[in-house]
């Protein structure tokens, strides 16, 4: 059994797609039924035949993901989809062989049936997965101490403890960088996660909306009548929009009944909109209730916090600049298919 990294597109495009359908589905539409190639020299022929435009090292790297897609993946395997949309990685195990779907969506015709197995909140991972699966390839093998085992472990609520063994190595790793955004954030949550557990990550998001602009209070430590945080516009906060932010600081996603509560919160608060930050992110139900509260509530999970946060770095306090020490950097980034 082999732990396979299957990315639901560049941004995302085909992750709704996936888990409603249950499959896996990849990309490269030009490519008609590849179920008929039977030799690698075959399948590069037809890459070079097909997109006469790409260089040699692209269709070389491109000719490897569709072979270990239609051909080195099996029935059995598990595969790991990061999400696009919220700080998750979905797990599934393999149940169908390589097949073409004419009729599909454009960008999900070539695609393997699987079963979700479920989904687990990145900051789970240790940080040798992490790195794995932050590797830019549609499609990857993740090769690295006994990788299979660990996920199906935390699946079942386990730690993911990283158990030293024989290390498989791709004959291509070294040519595959990691996602350095990706991965950048990843050791930023596990950061946060260890120095703003509890109460303090209600005061680094206060902090974020205080750098965004906004008067912030902060509700001290204890119960808080359902309110974390209260924000306002203005000069002493009256303006709009007046906010109340609830801060969910568990590594376990919340459901609809965290979001209703808000609602009620709001009310009571006489706050324009309001605000979750749930660090284990939310279940898929919540997506549905969210679409009719689009113009009141808005909901982020850890990889949204991180992106505000970077956003607005600069103007963060001395205090938490000092307790969360950032440098921004430039790097060269090359695009894939």
């Amino acid at each position: 059994m082999t732990l396979w990294l299957v990315r639901a597109g560049r941004y995302g495009e085909r992750e709704d797609f996936d888990l409603q359908n249950k499959v896996i589905a990849i990309g490269w539409d030009k490519l008609n039924d590849l179920s008929t190639i039977n030799s690698k020299e075959e399948l590069a022929a037809t890459l070079d035949e097909t997109y006469t435009d790409e260089g040699d090292k692209t269709l070389m790297n491109w000719s490897r993901q569709l072979w270990y897609f239609t051909k080195e993946i099996t029935v059995g395997d598990l595969f790991a989809m990061p999400s696009k949309r919220q700080a998750v990685i979905f797990i599934g195990k393999v149940v169908g062989e390589y097949r073409y779907e004419e009729d599909n969506p454009s960008n999900s015709r070539h695609i393997r049936s699987v079963k979700w197995l479920g989904e687990l909140p990145r900051n789970k991972f240790g940080k040798d997965l992490l790195y794995s699966l932050s590797a830019p390839p549609t499609i990857n093998p993740v090769r690295v101490n006994n990788a299979e085992v660990r996920v199906l472990g935390m699946l079942k609520g386990e730690e993911d403890v990283l158990v030293p063994t024989t290390y498989r190595p791709n004959e291509n790793v070294s040519e595959i960088p990691p996602d350095i955004e990706e991965f950048t954030r990843d050791q930023i949550r596990k950061y946060i996660n260890s120095r703003f557990k509890g109460h303090g990550l209600a005061r680094l998001a206060g902090g974020v909306l205080q750098a965004q602009g906004y008067k912030v209070h902060v509700s001290p430590e204890g119960p808080d009548g359902g309110v974390d945080i209260i924000a306002g516009k203005g000069a002493l906060g009256f303006e709009s929009p007046r906010l109340v932010v609830q801060v969910k600081s568990a590594e376990s996603p919340i459901d609809v009944g965290v979001l209703r509560e808000l609602k009620g919160v709001m009310s009571t608060f006489n706050a324009d909109q309001g605000l979750i930050v749930a660090w284990g992110g939310y279940r898929s139900s919540v997506n549905h209730e969210m679409a009719r509260e689009y113009f009141k509530i808005r909901l982020w999970d850890s990889d949204e916090l991180v992106k505000h946060l970077q956003d607005n770095y600069d103007q963060l306090s001395d205090d938490i600049q000092a307790e969360l020490p950032l440098k921004r950097i430039w790097t060269l980034v090359v695009e894939e298919e």
